[in-house]
């Protein structure tokens, strides 16, 4: 044998598909980001060497807990951030690579159709979901590391070399650490150890893989416990009973037995059935999964018939592998069966992406059986048939080739997908959801997104989500701010573990006067059932500020905010805050401002912010203006940084009519503000000549804030000195000691007042 042929051959064999793989996604490769992926890619509080320690330590600082996953997320942000184009790649390559493993593995096997088996599965439609979702990449990493453990174990099954066994185990350990749904490899190898031996030995088959059935229960019962603790895979949406769950499981294999035939009508999110043991026809599904295993093992017996011996020992062994692929695909299918509780069982019952790895049970023996049905055609004498039969492979791949490219196309942008989905799926209150999510980020788009929250909650009025959506989307518009509280609420009722809902509720009630209290608890709430969130820390911090008892603990939250997110400018300035009313930690808070003007130096708020530190301390007052000077620059819209310097400057000589004239751009900029027009009126009083415009401002407090006794107060003394405004002056001085009571220095001018001469 010329091994470097065979090589060569592998090697371009390979790359063919690599190349066919990518064309057939090209559609895919420039989408955006779907659904959860922002879950996945790296968020900004776990991109540091801190954030990596805590991806592997702490249980909930990532959607679920597969820390290597996270890990190549985690590197793949530092090589391409958050370009899509890297992410896709990733895992298309990926994808291809576990082809090109299942070609190997097939080989191992002695099976024929390897090339056509690693074809099929890199083109087949039903693995686009695993493949064009970047959140997915669980998967096609996690079948890297399946097959490469199941490859070098089926070479130890040969030669017992304990290298290669810790080799394999090591690459076990790997895929469970990026999804867990690969702790059916063991139970894959007996299988195939049984279709190979006709029997299974206790020493040399079972005995080396029961540490791996160990670490595949322990893993999966770790992965369980978080999909109901953190995740939410529990409550009302799961109440299946033991007879349900077996009908469910019936109908999920043939269900995907039947995309994996007839691979029509694709889509993200498939309708929830109903499952009832009181209808007949549910129960035919488990009836028929049992008839064919049944039937199966009857053949791979070798029957007595008519058939020749060489047909009926050929009729066996088909069988044989026949019943072995189906158990392969049937218990890789197990976890998401519905004996486990898995998320995403609130919107449906299948998806696709969940028989990436078991389809692989389904795909190797079809090829090897459409291989073995080629070969006479193969060995024909006549010309035309020796072709029919790469004609007809090179069709279908063809044919699986042409429908992946048109299904990853849905997955370009979360529109696309999500109005696809509805239009094949009116019913799917995810789609409605997420597609209003995507509407609420656009301008003018508020209320479709809200139409969109409204019409998931009229379909499944028990989703959490839905209401905190809508909550969070009824909150942004002016006057409906009860609504939203009633929103969060509600989310809370369904899911009183949603971490989200207690902070968005928390936010809302900050926003109603009196109800401070209350928003503390549910940020506390919110820190408790998630500790690694810098963004809940940071509310939790920001609400503590305002009672001034709590001011050491509200340091203690955002000092732990900005440890979780230390590149975060804005948690930097609420420390900042933070630090500037605690008495003698002025310089520390310094420094806070000045790492988030640092981070953000195009943010006029951090310029602002640090201003006002610098205000602080006499002789850095020229820091100070520069600071507001830039806040200016970069926003000249901002009503507070032209108040700000402007405050500033009437500090420094000289500087009183640029100080009137930044005084005077915020109260354009903010006419409804009374101490704005407060804070120009008494500028003004330092010119000469403009005591009127004064006066016309002080007027404007009091027309706002009516309440406001010092205004009142300084208008009577401004209106005193003119004769004929006296009585208004007086009615000013009455009014502050109306407000005011025991204001002592109003009821002496009116005293003045009303002895002075008429």
């Amino acid at each position: 044998m010329n091994f470097r042929s065979v090589n060569l051959r592998s090697l371009g064999a390979g790359a063919v598909i690599f190349a066919v793989t990518l064309l057939a996604y090209l559609p895919a490769v420039r989408g955006g980001f779907l659904w959860d992926d922002d879950g996945h890619v790296t968020r900004e509080d776990l991109r540091s060497l801190g954030g990596l320690e805590r991806i592997w330590c702490e249980m909930g600082a990532t959607q679920q807990y597969y820390p290597l996953l996270h890990t190549a997320f985690w590197v793949e942000h530092r090589l391409w951030g958050d370009a899509v184009v890297g992410y896709h790649l990733a895992n298309i390559l990926l994808h291809a690579a576990a082809a090109c493993l299942l070609v190997a593995v097939v080989r191992r096997l002695a099976l024929p159709g390897a090339y056509l088996a690693g074809l099929i599965f890199a083109l087949h439609p039903v693995c686009v979901e695993s493949v064009a979702w970047i959140s997915e990449q669980k998967n096609t990493l996690s079948t890297v590391f399946y097959l490469g453990s199941a490859l070098v174990y089926l070479r130890f099954d040969q030669d017992r070399r304990p290298s290669r066994y810790f080799l394999a185990m090591s690459l076990f350990v790997l895929a469970l650490l990026t999804k867990t749904v690969t702790a059916t490899l063991p139970a894959a190898l007996l299988v195939v150890f049984w279709w190979q031996r006709g029997r299974l030995g206790w020493r040399r088959d079972v005995q080396p893989l029961l540490p791996w059935f160990g670490l595949g229960a322990t893993a999966g019962l770790l992965t369980s416990w978080v999909e109901r603790t953190f995740i939410g895979a529990q409550g009302a949406d799961f109440t299946l009973n033991l007879l349900e769950r077996g009908l469910l499981a019936g109908r999920v294999i043939w269900f995907y037995l039947g995309k994996l035939v007839w691979p029509a009508d694709l889509m993200f999110i498939y309708p929830r059935w109903t499952v009832d043991g009181a209808v007949w026809w549910q129960y035919l599904f488990p009836l028929g999964s049992l008839a064919l295993v049944a039937g199966l093992a009857l053949l791979a017996r070798r029957p007595r018939g008519p058939l020749t011996r060489a047909a009926t020992a050929g009729l066996a062994r088909a069988a044989a592998a026949g019943l072995a692929g189906f158990l392969i695909f049937a218990g890789t299918l197990f976890p998401v069966m519905g004996f486990i509780n898995v998320y995403p069982f609130i919107f449906s019952y299948v998806a696709d992406h969940f028989q990436y790895q078991a389809c692989l049970g389904i795909i190797v023996p079809v090829a090897a059986g459409l291989t073995l049905a080629a070969g006479p055609l193969l060995t024909s004498r006549a010309p035309a048939l020796r072709q029919l039969a790469p004609v007809g492979a090179a069709a279908l791949v063809a044919v699986l080739g042409a429908l992946t490219w048109i299904h990853s196309g849905t997955f370009r942008d979360g529109q696309t997908l999500y109005r696809d989905t509805l239009a094949r799926n009116p019913a799917c209150s995810m789609a409605h959801n997420n597609l209003g999510l995507i509407l609420s980020q656009i301008a003018g788009r508020m209320p479709e997104a809200i139409g969109h929250y409204e019409a998931a909650l009229r379909i499944n009025p028990r989703y959490a989500e839905a209401h905190l959506n809508l909550g969070s989307a009824l909150a942004k518009i002016p006057g409906r701010l009860f609504e939203a509280i009633a929103e969060d609420e509600a989310a809370l009722r369904i899911f009183p573990g949603l971490a989200d809902a207690h902070n968005n509720l928390g936010v809302a009630l900050s926003q109603v006067s009196g109800r401070m209290p209350e928003a503390v608890d549910q940020f506390e709430a919110a820190v408790r059932l998630r500790p690694g969130s810098a963004e809940m820390h940071d509310n939790l911090g920001v609400a503590l500020i305002s009672i001034p008892k709590r001011l050491p603990e509200a340091t203690d939250h955002l000092e732990t905010a900005m440890r979780i997110n230390p590149g975060s400018a804005v948690m930097h300035s609420h420390l900042g805050v933070a630090l500037t009313k605690t008495p003698g930690r002025l310089p520390e808070a310094m420094v806070q401002f000045e790492e988030a003007v640092r981070l953000s130096p195009g943010s006029a708020a951090m310029h602002n912010q640090l201003g006002i530190a610098l205000a602080k301390i006499p002789e850095r007052l020229p820091e100070a203006i520069a600071q507001f000077e830039a806040a200016v620059r970069i926003d000249p819209g901002s009503a507070e940084a032209h108040e700000n310097l402007g405050k500033t400057l009437l500090q420094v000589p000289g500087k009183l009519p640029e100080a009137i004239a930044h005084l005077e751009a915020a109260v354009r900029l903010d006419p409804d503000s009374a101490d704005r027009h407060g804070g120009l009126g008494s500028a003004l009083l330092k010119v000469p000549g403009r005591l009127p415009e004064a006066i016309a401002e002080f007027e404007a407090v009091v027309r706002i804030n009516p309440e406001l006794f010092e205004a009142h107060f300084v208008l009577g003394m401004l209106l005193s000195g003119l004769p004929d405004r006296r009585p208004e002056a007086l009615a000013h001085f009455e009014t502050a000691l109306r407000i005011k009571p025991d204001f002592e220095p109003a009821r002496e001018w009116i005293d003045r007042l009303r002895a002075a001469p008429r």
